[in-house]
């Protein structure tokens, strides 16, 4: 049984005829009869009968038509309930985001969101291979993704709202010869030792471009994923690097510069399940993000 079978059991004990009730219900007589006869072969006693035309309750009938009445009063009670919690403006909103992105949107998020009668973020780091951000969409209510330009787009069983197409740029020491160069070329930059992502990272395809525009093999002399480390790295001398040109903080020894001749950017998504945007919390959240990506964009002098 289910409650549009219960709900049209009791109509029929209030209305008195099936007619009466595919009027009410908006529908046709003939499907409130099929109803009538799902519902009884469910149940292992006569809940109708006939008296003359009309087909009335039986004392079986007429206790489940009182029982579907608590049932619909408990139902409208839980639906309440649901759309009190879709409605609040405040509650607890889950985001997880790889690791610059994290550094680059979860101060403002957090700014944004202080004080009463706003969402409560529940913030975590998850650096993983491209193809597993829309996994953490189950554990999480807004995952920030990132992606090449030109790759593929997310699966259908994940929303994306795009936050940034940011430039990855070459970052080396700011005493470095090509530092004097406005852009680098990948044959400029080809006979460096490069410090780059493991394996499953898109900046990774970035690199194999450059290798491929250039026409030889790059020395691949470090691979580290955190950026901060590797401007440690890279104004150590270890190697140059592809660094986000927006979401990861200038470090005083390095300069970026702009690489020529490959496609050399990113997309940094927001993934969420589609249902999840039915609070409204989690759509406030995802205003936020949108402002805080405009404002990291609107900081670059360029």
């Amino acid at each position: 049984m289910d409650e549009r079978q219960l709900r049209i059991l009791r109509e029929l004990g209030e209305l008195g005829s099936v007619t009466a009730v595919a009027e009410a219900l908006l529908v046709t007589p003939s499907a409130i009869s099929q109803q009538l006869r799902l519902l009884q072969r469910a149940i292992p006693v006569p809940l109708t009968e006939r008296q003359g035309r009309r087909l009335v309750l039986t004392d079986a009938g007429q206790a489940l038509a009182g029982a579907a009445i608590e049932v619909e009063t408990a139902l409208a009670r839980a639906r309440h309930a649901v759309e009190g919690f879709v409605e609040r403006p405040e509650g607890e909103v889950s985001v997880a985001a790889f690791h610059s992105a994290a550094a680059a949107f979860f101060p403002p998020l957090i700014g944004a969101l202080s004080g009463p009668g706003k969402p409560v973020p529940r913030l975590a780091d998850e650096d993983v291979p491209q193809e597993d951000f829309p996994r953490l969409t189950r554990e999480y209510d807004i995952v920030l993704a990132h992606r090449l330009d030109h790759a593929p787009p997310w699966p259908r069983t994940v929303a994306a709202t795009t936050l940034l197409r940011e430039p990855l740029d070459v970052a080396m020491p700011a005493d470095h010869p090509l530092a004097a160069k406005r852009r680098v070329t990948p044959r400029d930059v080809a006979d460096e030792p490069w410090i780059t992502v493991h394996d499953g990272f898109p900046v990774l395809a970035v690199i194999e471009a450059v290798a491929a525009a250039a026409g030889r093999r790059l020395d691949l002399a470090h691979r580290i994923n955190e950026f901060a480390v590797v401007a440690e790295v890279v104004a150590a001398g270890g190697g140059i690097a592809l660094m986000p040109r927006w979401t990861v903080r200038p470090h005083p020894a390095l300069v970026l510069r702009p690489l020529s001749g490959v496609q050399a950017r990113r997309h940094i998504d927001a993934l969420y399940r589609p249902e999840r945007t039915a609070r409204s919390a989690v759509r406030t959240v995802l205003t936020e993000l949108r402002r805080a990506a405009r404002d990291i964009q609107r900081e670059d002098p360029a």
